[in-house]
């Protein structure tokens, strides 16, 4: 399976008005955003844990990366309300679920294969950072390697940011609302953009939260060959 393949493209997907697929664990259901392979995957997804459902216990051979959106989600090592971060590396185990129902943002297979730094952290909990701009934006840093930047860009109302990310890009809007180009990013719209090209971002009265992971497109091959070679 393919969805949003083309990494030299530009893609959007408003994953608000999206229907829901339901996935092979009665009660989880996704709106997959970007997806290379099938149930083993490198897949980018927004999924919906109904009350009392669980996925049974597996391993993240490619390692998992979250964020709660609504909810609490749930394993064996703790609750995760809504504005968790969670960086589950390579070769980490659990057992997936939530009692009261969540919603949660997720991505699959887009670790290096050495990484093995777990990373647990809510993001309504952050500073503000000390480096805000002269529109008193803000960027605070989640997770960062030599391979990939995650963080939370905090957008006051009517303003305007400019950034020119190495390796791509992605963002995922947690709330308000921002235009890219042409494009109005509403809660819960995900933008991929591809190497060599800038973001600008504009803020309306209401202000954003905006998730953000950058450089990891440059790896998105040797990334997908990992996948393959698990499935052989």
């Amino acid at each position: 399976m393919k969805i949003a393949a083309d990494f030299s493209k530009r893609e959007i997907r408003h994953s608000a008005t999206m229907p829901w697929v339901d996935s092979p664990m009665a009660g989880v259901a996704r709106r997959p955003l970007e997806r290379v392979g099938n149930e083993v995957a490198r897949a980018t997804s927004v999924v919906r844990y109904a009350p009392g459902s669980h996925f049974s216990p597996h391993m993240h051979a490619g390692g998992e990366e979250f964020v709660v959106l609504e909810g609490v989600f749930q394993d064996e090592h703790g609750d995760y309300p809504t504005g968790s971060y969670v960086r589950n590396p390579p070769q980490s185990s659990h057992t997936p679920g939530s009692e009261a129902g969540c919603v949660i943002f997720v991505k699959l297979w887009q670790f290096q294969p050495a990484d093995r730094t777990p990373v647990t952290l809510n993001i309504h909990s952050l500073a503000k950072p000390s480096n805000a701009d002269s529109q008193n934006n803000s960027v605070n840093t989640l997770f960062k390697d030599e391979y990939e930047h995650v963080s939370l860009i905090t957008m006051q109302p009517n303003t305007t940011m400019d950034i020119s990310p190495e390796g791509g890009a992605e963002l995922f809007m947690l709330e308000g609302q921002a235009q890219e180009q042409q494009d109005v990013l509403v809660k819960h719209s995900w933008l991929r953009i591809p190497i060599g090209y800038p973001i600008s971002l504009k803020t309306d009265g209401s202000g954003a939260k905006i998730w953000m992971k950058t450089g990891h497109i440059a790896d998105v091959e040797k990334q997908i060959e990992r996948v393959n070679a698990t499935i052989k």
